[in-house]
């Protein structure tokens, strides 16, 4: 439990984490987007934030986290406490016997701090998803995703019941090398996290008496139906005595007020491309600022704008800690959506001041 379980510090209501979409704004490389992922989990570790996750997204030019495993082994390297994790990797396009063998090779790179949050969205459009999958029936990748999980868990902990076709199967690195002679295993293994943006995964790792993570990011208004199904049908396990639940968080503090609109109108801008088939790189602020919103485009940039906390740095602590009041989560997993590094680095800084998080 320790191992999910964070603790607050400073005077932050609840622990502070990180999730990072490895940003490319226009003008920049997937290269300067990984330099800045590793300065900010650098940064983060330093002032006290639980841990640092990346997500799973494809065909997107904006977003260069397409590879969640191999982005985490490289931030293993550059990091030495805070924990590392997936939010999450979208378990419908991968066998699961990959994905166990993945993050057993985290855990034996990153002992004791790597986290598997899992997904069952595709994690970009459906052409891509086909192509990921290669099959055309994606609903039933989906609506296999409870079966999917418990066998990845059986891979994860090497116990498939003899008879099964799967028994003389092992996941490598993991607990079957304790077992062969002189073995020695290390005594972790990633925590599974379930991820949602619905109620299906809040009921799904209530039942299994595993931590939950929601993206209010993306699915404000569902937030807390989502908890409170999660809370209501959670069944304590061998994981968890009692529920835990984190809620992902669209946040960006500047040093002006002023700057933090311009960035958040930019972000607005890549947000709606992409939901119109359009996805691209992350405009500049003053490409924003040139755009004319049309009637229905302006409607979603008031609507996805009013779910990001933005304005200097007391103005966000502000609004994170009434949306931590409101919802009751257990833990405030911040990401930042802004053309420049340096920007989403300065607003993980300025956070970590207003809550005065340690500096070391």
């Amino acid at each position: 439990m320790d191992e999910i379980r964070g603790t607050a510090q400073g005077t932050a209501p609840v622990p502070l984490s990180v999730l990072d979409l490895v940003t490319v704004g226009a003008g920049r490389t997937a290269t300067d987007a990984l330099r800045t992922s590793v300065a900010l989990s650098r940064l983060t570790e330093s002032r006290g934030y639980h841990r640092f996750w990346v997500a799973e997204h494809h065909s997107m030019p904006g977003v260069a986290s397409s590879s969640p495993a191999v982005i985490l082994a490289h931030l293993a390297a550059h990091t030495e406490r805070i924990r590392l994790g997936s939010g999450g990797v979208m378990l419908p396009n991968h066998a699961p016997l990959v994905i166990a063998e993945q993050f057993g090779t985290l855990e034996a790179l990153a002992p004791g701090r790597v986290d598997l949050g899992l997904g069952r969205a595709p994690g970009t459009d459906g052409a891509t998803a086909a192509a990921l999958r290669r099959t055309d029936r994606l609903n039933e990748g989906a609506d296999d995703f409870p079966e999917q999980l418990a066998e990845l868990t059986r891979f994860l902990d090497d116990d498939f019941p003899d008879g099964h076709p799967y028994s003389r199967i092992h996941a490598v690195p993991g607990p079957v090398q304790s077992t062969s002679p002189g073995g020695v295993q290390s005594p972790h293994r990633p925590p599974i996290w379930l991820l949602g943006s619905s109620g299906f995964s809040a009921r799904l790792a209530g039942m299994l008496g595993l931590p939950f993570a929601f993206a209010h990011h993306f699915s404000a208004q569902n937030t807390v139906p989502a908890l409170d199904l999660y809370r209501e049908s959670f069944r304590p396990s061998a994981v968890l005595d009692a529920p835990y639940a984190l809620i992902g968080v669209a946040a960006l503090a500047t040093d002006e007020e002023k700057e933090a609109r311009r960035q958040v109108r930019a972000a607005a801008l890549n947000m709606l491309r992409l939901r119109m088939g359009r996805p691209g790189l992350v405009p500049t602020p003053e490409e924003a600022e040139a755009h004319e919103f049309g009637p229905l485009e302006q409607e979603f940039f008031e609507s996805w704008t009013a779910n990001v906390i933005h304005g200097t740095a007391d103005e966000v602590r502000a609004g994170l800690d009434d949306l931590q009041k409101r919802t009751g989560a257990d833990e405030l997993m911040l990401t930042s959506n802004a053309h420049g590094g340096d920007v989403r680095v300065r607003s993980y800084e300025l956070i970590a001041d207003a809550y005065g998080l340690p500096t070391a």
